[in-house]
């Protein structure tokens, strides 16, 4: 990998191109207004982006729907459109530093991750939902010998996909790799915060072959963009990952309108729970670290409540802490670095307000707590550990959505498991245990979308994400699960004579 230096000089080199792209093409929003795209790890301006308002997603949608009608991909043989994202995954591999150096920038994130995690899994998601392109079969029932009952997907048409700022390029493909390999045709609304790289790869995506018209990029803020989306007559499903509050936004904009299917995937206040079983704390340690704390815990799956017995508290937490020495915060360009900033001044002022509410409510604070580096501009919070919370508490309650990780004590088993239970959110959890029937037994009780033992993790590109309760619903991200929500099933009977 470069050295610091180096990344800095190839960001000074960067020309950043914040103009929209709709229907095949990179251009300014009608209005011509602008807003700023800023790093967050100075607070300086980056590039202006142009500001898309419903204007610009009525003619991002036509367009799409103008496309999606014509057969131009929507028709066309399966193989073809396999061939096509399979070129868009190589050109992102291809252009895997560009588009690190993009997000680093953008979001604040170690360009370690971006480069050697982020955009490598973007291009393999794509590349993933190619593959599957022409592996899918429809079905026919068994009704009987004078009937041929055909069940078969279609595409469902046009789809609005509105993006989180934590992983821009990976949510994208989550996205976006589904829904163009079935057939359909997307209007993409990025965060506001981290536009840069969604707007490079539908360059990419117009070069790989993806007809003009099947994937647009509307910049801009929700309440001008992302709304317009969500109530658009001629948009048949918005797919969204971000807050529930937000998530909640969307399914009052299809019931007001046209009725849209909505697929969500929201926040978590996600368990990690150590059952007395476990001889190896130190593989906990490790693992408990980058749960809580990967990506500046902006993270919907982060592990943030480390559930535990009394007993073993002081020893884990010490081990953590070690852990937690090797983790350093600064430029996220620096390749040693795995804390970079936060994503912006409000969101920022929001984890420190949390932070003080903690310490108000009496948890005890281990580490951190304080802002840091502020001679640079930007806004990095320190990695942040309290002990002493009880289950009650709002930081036990509550998305962060920052670098803090709370301890919370247990009695018994089913003390633990009502503990990681009593939560509105349902996204993930961890287990660990060295006895493979309380895996199996604590893993089935605790509610959420994704259980791992023994890791931390969200599986792999073949296994479907998404929660329970308020942590979403309407589908799931990943695998081969996520084909079928951006389809329709339609049944054709044709009786015999």
């Amino acid at each position: 990998m470069a050295t610091h230096q180096e990344w800095m000089q190839r960001a000074e080199a960067l020309r950043l191109d914040g103009r929209a792209f709709i229907a095949g093409e990179r251009c300014f929003a009608l209005s011509n207004e602008t807003f700023a795209t800023l790093n967050p790890s100075t607070g300086k301006t980056l590039a202006q982006v142009a500001k898309c308002d419903a204007n610009d997603v009525d003619r991002a949608v036509a367009a799409a729907r103008t496309a999606f009608d014509s057969g131009v991909w929507s028709k066309i043989m399966p193989a073809q459109r396999k061939a096509v994202l399979l070129r868009l995954a190589q050109l992102i591999d291809e252009n895997a530093e560009e588009l690190a150096l993009l997000e680093a920038l953008e979001a604040g994130k170690p360009i370690g991750e971006c480069l050697g995690l982020d955009i490598p899994e973007s291009a393999a998601c794509i590349r993933w939902h190619a593959e599957a392109t022409d592996k899918r079969y429809d079905a026919l029932s068994p009704s009987g010998p004078n009937v041929v009952s055909m069940i078969t997907r279609e595409p469902i048409g046009v789809v609005g996909a509105v993006l989180p700022w934590n992983f821009p390029a990976l949510m994208l493909a989550w996205k976006i790799g589904p829904a163009l390999s079935v057939g359909n045709s997307v209007v993409v609304k990025p965060a506001e915060q981290t536009s840069l790289s969604t707007l490079r790869i539908a360059d990419l995506a117009l070069e790989a072959g993806v007809p003009a018209g099947v994937f647009s990029v509307v910049t801009g803020f929700g309440e001008g963009a992302g709304q317009a989306i969500g109530c658009h007559a001629d948009v048949d499903l918005v797919a969204f990952t971000g807050s529930t509050e937000t998530g909640k936004r969307f399914l009052r904009y299809s019931a007001d309108t046209n009725l849209k299917r909505v697929v969500l995937e929201c926040g978590g206040k996600n368990p990690q729970i150590v059952l007395p079983d476990v001889a190896n704390l130190d593989v906990v340690a490790e693992n408990a670290v980058a749960a809580a704390f990967w990506n500046m815990g902006e993270n919907c799956s982060a592990g943030s409540r480390i559930i535990v017995p009394a007993a073993m508290k002081a020893q884990l937490l010490q081990k953590i802490l070690a852990v937690l020495e090797d983790w350093k915060t600064g430029d996220p360009l620096d390749p040693e670095v795995k804390l970079g900033s936060l994503i912006e001044r409000p969101h920022y002022d929001k984890v420190l307000a949390h932070i003080e509410k903690a310490k108000a409510e009496g948890a005890h604070l281990v580490c951190g707590g304080k802002a840091t580096l502020t001679a640079s501009g930007g806004w990095f919070v320190e990695p942040t550990i309290f002990d002493d919370v009880t289950p009650q508490m709002t930081i036990a309650r509550e998305e962060v959505f920052g670098p803090v990780l709370c301890f919370i004590e247990y009695d018994d088993v089913e003390d633990a498991i009502r503990i990681a239970n009593d939560t509105c959110y349902g996204l993930a959890a961890s287990l660990w245990t060295d006895n493979v029937n309380h895996a199996h037994k604590v893993a089935a009780r605790i509610r959420a979308g994704t259980v791992t033992v023994n890791c931390f993790g969200e599986g792999d590109l073949s296994t479907p994400f998404g929660g329970f309760k308020q942590s979403g619903f309407g589908g799931r991200d990943k695998s081969i699960y996520a084909h079928d929500q951006y389809c329709e099933l339609k049944t054709t009977w044709l009786r015999l004579e």
